[in-house]
């Protein structure tokens, strides 16, 4: 039996695909997580300028308590969320340009009230020392994060997307590159 995928059967399965992954990131348990997707917009920004979008306001953003995620990969989502809710002036609106300052790897390993244990560096920006600092007190400012309640503890990994005016996205949340 021969299969023919084309685009007319792609496009609809991709577009359910993400429906799927909208609703189930929107629907779980406990205290809901907001991503900046759905922070209000009301002025543009210029994605090539890194530049943080005024329309997205600070009380738009509630970090998670609990994480019921049953898996590190689940789990970095709420992370990222909770991340992304404490530094929402810090986050690169729109692509990312190419080259960028400098990416990392980073492991970090939550225990079962959501503080930070340890963090490993997977791929640490070495010729960026100020952004490895950097993110390591953004990662140690956020605690507590989302407590892992399906898990007890957890250890997930994120890569760090840095922009040279100091803004980033994360890998889980990134908007892309141009």
């Amino acid at each position: 039996m021969k299969y023919r995928f084309g685009v007319r059967h792609i496009v609809p399965a991709a577009l359910a695909t993400s429906i799927a992954a909208l609703i189930a990131a929107c629907s779980s348990r406990g205290t809901p997580t907001v991503p900046v997707e759905a922070a209000p917009t009301g002025g543009a920004t210029a994605p090539e300028s890194g530049q943080p979008s005024a329309a997205i306001p600070s009380a738009g953003f509630k970090a998670v308590q609990k994480s019921n995620a049953t898996n590190p990969r689940a789990y970095r989502q709420d992370a990222a969320h909770h991340l992304y809710a404490l530094n929402h002036d810090r986050i690169y609106q729109g692509k990312l340009p190419p080259m960028l300052y400098a990416i990392g790897v980073l492991q970090v390993e939550v225990d079962g009230r959501g503080n930070v244990r340890h963090l490993n560096w997977m791929r640490a920006p070495r010729h960026a020392p100020e952004v490895v600092a950097e993110i390591e007190r953004t990662v140690r400012a956020a605690a507590p994060f989302p407590a892992p309640a399906r898990m007890g503890k957890v250890v997930y990994t994120d890569t760090w997307l840095w922009h040279k005016s100091g803004r980033f996205q994360l890998d889980t949340l990134t908007e892309g590159q141009l």
